[in-house]
C-alpha cells in the first residue's frame, strides 16, 4: 500500500472543502492509505494540478461557480490522460443522472454525509490501488 493518497478537492466554497476534509478524516477506511488534500477553488487550478500528476482521486463540487463540478468532470475525463477517478458532490439525489453524464465514478449529495462520503471515497481509493498494482 502506498504511504499516502492525494485527493484533489474542487469547490469555490471553503465550507464545502472543509466538509470533505472533515468527512474524510485522516483516512476514510482502515484498508486505504492516509489522505493528503490538494484544494482548488478554480477550474484552472484543477487542470494545473492534474497536469502535474500524483492525484489519486478528484472530489468535485457540482454546485461550484463559475464552473460546476459535473462540467469540469466531463472536461477532465476527455482531456486528462489517465484521469484519476472522480467523485462529484451533487445538490440533490435527482441529479445523479447528470453525474452519469459527466462520467463521474461516484456521486454523493450535499451537504456531505460523513459515512456515505467516506465509503464512496474509500471505494475509489481501493479501485485506484488495484489498478496501480
Amino acid at each position: 500500500m502506498q504511504p499516502t493518497a492525494t485527493v484533489l478537492v474542487y469547490s469555490d466554497d471553503s465550507n464545502t472543502r472543509a466538509q470533505v476534509r472533515l468527512a474524510t478524516g485522516r483516512r476514510p477506511a482502515p484498508d486505504v492509505p492516509p489522505v493528503e488534500f490538494v484544494e482548488c477553488a478554480t477550474p484552472a487550478a484543477v487542470i494545473r494540478e492534474l497536469d502535474k500528476g500524483g492525484i489519486d482521486v478528484c472530489v468535485l463540487d457540482g454546485e461550484a461557480v463559475p464552473m460546476g463540478g459535473m462540467g469540469l468532470c466531463r472536461q477532465i475525463k476527455d482531456e486528462i490522460f489517465h484521469c484519476p477517478p472522480a467523485l462529484v458532490l451533487i445538490g440533490r439525489p435527482q441529479d445523479a443522472w447528470l453525474a452519469t453524464w459527466s462520467r463521474a465514478d461516484a456521486a454523493v449529495t450535499l451537504p456531505v454525509d460523513p459515512v456515505e462520503f467516506a465509503d464512496s471515497l474509500a471505494s475509489l481509493l481501493r479501485r485506484k490501488n488495484l489498478q496501480s498494482a
